[in-house]
């Protein structure tokens, strides 16, 4: 008998050419408790014959589409998936896809390196309000954003006179693990690495890293560690 009460599967739809990787995630998140597979598009094509069906909750799409650009994917679910969180699963790493991908509207953004298995945990993180990101594409993006902070950085106060300190930002209170986590993701080092360093599971670490989100108020590991280093928990 079901239980009224128990929240409703997340509904997973994907766009997918390569056959084999398209099949092993579509038997995970089969196997995903809490979770159902929604539809699966091979193509451009099929996926705005996808986009016709009522909405998923969470869209995977790959960039790499036999027919066209997964970005014009992204584009047109914004249209016809308003409410739906769209995140990308694909072999390119490059500054230019990513942009592309979070500028059309993608909320995460994964390379493939990792198992179908550890990307359900992400499409999880994802529809709880987070934006996984891939190590790779997070450095890129933190070195982004460093470069354009040194460019609009102000000039130098002239001599004699004292420039106007900052106000502190108010410290988010973490947990020494929470920091531990962290410091590693800072580092660069996957969630699968830092569950080996911690001697712990990797779900373990997915809460450690939910938790962080929340009282840092971000959604992302490049918006974490900005935030974080704003409020003097990591060295500048």
């Amino acid at each position: 008998m079901l239980n009224p009460s128990a929240p409703s599967p997340i509904q997973v739809a994907f766009v997918e050419d390569e056959p084999v990787f398209a099949d092993a995630l579509s038997a995970a998140i089969r196997e995903a408790p809490g979770m159902q597979l929604h539809s699966v598009a091979r193509s451009r094509r099929e996926a705005g014959a996808m986009l016709d069906l009522p909405a998923a909750h969470v869209l995977v799409v790959d960039l790499g589409l036999p027919d066209g650009s997964g970005v014009e994917v992204i584009r047109a679910a914004q249209g016809a998936w308003p409410d739906c969180t769209v995140m990308v699963s694909t072999a390119f790493g490059d500054e230019a896809h990513v942009l592309q991908s979070l500028e059309a509207g993608a909320t995460g953004y994964l390379v493939k390196d990792s198992s179908p298995h550890n990307i359900v945990e992400e499409i999880r993180i994802a529809h709880a309000g987070g934006s996984p990101l891939s190590p790779l594409v997070a450095r890129r993006l933190l070195a982004r954003f460093k470069h354009s902070l040194c460019a609009t950085a102000p000039q130098a106060a002239p001599l004699g006179v004292r420039p106007e300190a900052p106000l502190p930002a108010e410290q988010a209170q973490l947990s020494p693990r929470e920091r531990e986590v962290l410091e590693y993701i800072t580092k660069g080092f996957s969630y699968e690495e830092i569950a080996g360093l911690m001697a712990v599971s990797r779900n373990t670490v997915l809460s450690f890293v939910r938790r962080m989100y929340a009282k840092l108020e971000v959604r992302s590991q490049l918006e974490a560690i900005h935030e974080a280093r704003s409020q003097g928990l990591l060295a500048p």
